[in-house]
Formats: C-alpha cells, structure tokens, sequence
C-alpha cells in the first residue's frame, strides 16, 4: 500500500554547481509504493495533499501541486503546477512515474524557461 512520502530533492553537481547545492531544490509530497515509486492510484485519491514547493536561493519560494497529465513519454507526465489558472508556470519531470525515490537516486526537472536540472533525492521520510 502506497503511503504519503515528504522527499527533498537537491541539486546535483552541474557546470554551473560543480558541488550541486542546497539552496536549490524541491521539497514535495508524493504516495511512493513498495517499490519506492509515484503510485497513481494513490495519488488520486490523495491528490490535494500532494504538494510541492520549489526553492532556489534568491528567489521567492513557491507552493504547488504535485500534478499527473496525459500525453509525454509512456502516455503521462508528472508535473509541478504552482498556478492551476495557467501551464506557463508548470515544470516537467522526466519520467517520474519511473524513478525510484531513495536517497542517492537522481531524478531530472524541466524548469518553466524548459532548462532540465537533475536533482539528487535527498532524503524521503514519512509525510
């Protein structure tokens, strides 16, 4: 049975981060299985306490939804959605559904000027 999960994904080592950082990252909300991936079914039934909220050093902070959509690779896209009025705000995962969410596991998020980041999970503890 899946269970509500809090995971806090930070960025890994990039050109611009050769050390990855901790001022930028994601903290969110998602109903992880056995398997320690998104379980969709869960995620309807509990999809307004599927939350996200997007940190990066200087910037405001921003709260949203953890959001699933048709269409993208394999039929479906996990999505971050901060404003549900507009998609212009959105950040796209790769693959979500896919990943195995552990500490150490890396995980890729397209940001709303479509630049992908890959982010190293953290930590993943009960919500």
């Amino acid at each position: 049975m899946a269970q509500l999960q809090r995971i806090m994904i930070l960025l890994a080592r990039s050109h611009e981060f050769p050390n990855g950082s901790v001022h930028h990252g994601y903290e969110l909300v998602a109903p992880l299985n056995g398997a320690g991936k998104i379980d969709l079914e869960a995620w309807k039934a509990n999809r307004e306490k599927c939350t996200v909220r997007r940190f990066w050093a200087d910037e405001d902070e921003q709260q949203g939804f953890l959001r699933h959509r048709q269409g993208g690779p394999g039929g479906a896209t996990w999505i971050f959605d901060y404003d549900a009025t507009v998609s212009d705000d959105d950040e796209a995962g790769f693959r979500l559904g896919d990943h195995v969410w552990a500490p150490g596991e890396y995980v890729s998020i397209k940001d709303e000027d479509e630049v992908m980041h890959t982010f190293r999970v953290a930590s993943v503890d009960p919500a």
